[in-house]
């Protein structure tokens, strides 16, 4: 699913990357959602529109620095390094900012696309439940979460990262704890089903936590997929979503029972 924090040694090379549903694209291994049921949702997500707007101007930023040769340069100033963070080395851009912008840079096409799927199926929910404000805070916090938690379980990396899913995986965290009975469209071995949410972000969640223990396992000098800011920005989300709770939502969770659909 979220695949945020891509870490990129090759920026480059990343622009021209294929789409591997396995590894690098926010599929995963299990379902492939594609759509949700809005029924509940009261708001226009107007929040969540321009987000996944400046996601797609931000990629054009990272394109035309690629068309004049500086993408490299480009990638490395506004992402998240870690040792930037924790022996002030100075190879990237403004600490503490990047922990921002780097949740708007993008390793390719495919990264791009996944995320805001993912972005636009599950955070109109989301949004619609916290308000237009509060949503966007928790946006930001949970996205902010995810980048530190890279940097504190990759302290002395150099490689810059980049992403959206710290924060989207905040989203689908979110989303699982307001609304666990929806039902999602997914994509599953040339079949469209309907699977609780609980169901989909749940399994995504047990992959995501078994990923991150195994990158700390074995962790790649040259990149990959920062699993461990996913797993950060999840559990941030899990507890910033309990805490930006509406009155609303937490008497839905008291009236409805367990097998409630």
């Amino acid at each position: 699913m979220p695949d945020k924090a891509t870490v990129w040694s090759r920026p480059s090379a990343v622009l021209g990357s294929p789409f591997v549903p396995s590894r690098d694209s926010p599929g995963g291994l299990v379902f492939f959602p594609i759509g949700d049921d809005n029924s509940q949702r009261v708001r226009i997500p107007f929040v969540n529109l321009g987000l996944i707007t400046l996601n797609g101007l931000a990629f054009v930023a990272e394109l035309t620095a690629h068309a004049q040769g500086g993408l490299g340069e480009f990638v490395r100033h506004w992402s998240v390094v870690p040792v930037d963070y924790t022996q002030h080395a100075g190879l990237g851009g403004p600490v503490p900012w990047t922990l921002v912008t780097s949740m708007f840079l993008h390793g390719g096409w495919a990264h791009l696309l996944g995320n805001m799927v993912y972005l636009g199926i599950f955070g109109d929910n989301v949004e619609s439940a916290l308000g237009h404000v509060r949503y966007l805070a928790f946006y930001l916090l949970a996205g902010i979460l995810g980048g530190l938690t890279q940097v504190l379980t990759q302290p002395h990396s150099a490689v810059p990262t980049l992403g959206a899913s710290g924060a989207i995986s905040g989203v689908l965290a979110a989303y699982v704890l307001y609304f666990p009975h929806n039902r999602v469209l997914v994509w599953f071995w040339f079949r469209i089903l309907a699977v609780p949410a609980l169901v989909v972000i749940g399994l995504w969640a047990v992959m995501q936590l078994v990923s991150g223990a195994g990158s700390l396992i074995a962790a790649s000098p040259g990149g990959g997929v920062a699993y461990l800011a996913h797993v950060g920005g999840f559990a941030g989300g899990l507890v910033l979503a309990w805490l930006f709770m509406p009155a609303e939502v937490r008497a839905a969770r008291r009236n409805s029972g367990p097998y409630d659909a």
